[in-house]
């Protein structure tokens, strides 16, 4: 049985359309004690070249719910401006997906990581380890 009383979260994204991790999308983390409770926003940060959120902030003691907010429209307009300075094309402006928002349970003292793998149309997510 486990002593920890707070569970805690990681995840990283992977642009599934260039297969490379997806660097600079900014990620938001909110949680909430139970499943009619208020959410609160707790920070957030940014993937690294590696796709990867390293420092998202600690849940609070009591947390049953967690939501991570991927901001998915800036990282793609970016992605397309690169892509037209190369070799000009047309493409459907914007992300389809300009957010993803992931809500998902916890229990205290585990840890879940949850990785997005993301491309301009779709997207999945799944635990991993």
């Amino acid at each position: 049985m486990s002593t920890e009383t707070t569970a805690s979260v990681s995840t990283h994204i992977l642009d599934t359309s260039i297969g490379r991790p997806a660097e600079g999308v900014a990620i938001s983390l909110s949680a909430r004690s139970g499943s009619g409770a208020e959410w609160v926003a707790l920070g957030g940060s940014a993937t690294d070249a590696d796709g990867r959120c390293k420092d998202l902030p600690a849940l609070p003691e009591g947390t049953t719910h967690v939501r991570l907010d991927f901001e998915t429209e800036a990282y793609f307009d970016k992605k397309q401006a690169e892509a037209q300075q190369d070799a000009p094309r047309v493409r459907d402006s914007g992300a389809f997906f300009p957010e993803v928002a992931i809500t998902f349970a916890v229990v205290p003292g585990e840890h879940y990581h949850v990785p997005l793998l993301l491309n301009p149309f779709g997207y999945s997510v799944y635990r991993g380890s």
